[in-house]
């Protein structure tokens, strides 16, 4: 017999823990390539790939979207911007 299990989270009710931080990774929507490295390493699963705009989606070859954090959750770690193969996420000071 197999059994399944589905497990549900309230964001509503989860501690904000970006709160913290004093650097924090910004992306350069114009160079992101959607590529998703960032999105597997990031250790807080908050970056996740978004469509651009209508008006940009046209002239950018990237339909997978660009990376967007969610920085309430982000807590500055700098991995996203380790790994980016074409360093289109840069840290800053918060």
């Amino acid at each position: 017999m197999k059994l399944t299990l589905i497990l549900k989270h309230d964001i509503s009710k989860s501690p904000r823990t970006g709160d913290w931080k004093f650097m924090e990774p910004v992306v350069d929507e114009k160079k992101c390539v959607g590529c998703g490295t960032c999105v597997s390493f990031c250790p807080e699963a908050v970056i996740e790939l978004a469509k651009k705009n209508k008006k940009e989606t046209e002239n950018v070859v990237k339909q997978k979207g660009v990376a967007k954090i969610d920085y309430e959750f982000c807590k500055g770690c700098g991995v996203c911007a380790s790994v980016c193969p074409i360093k289109a996420i840069n840290m800053k000071k918060k």
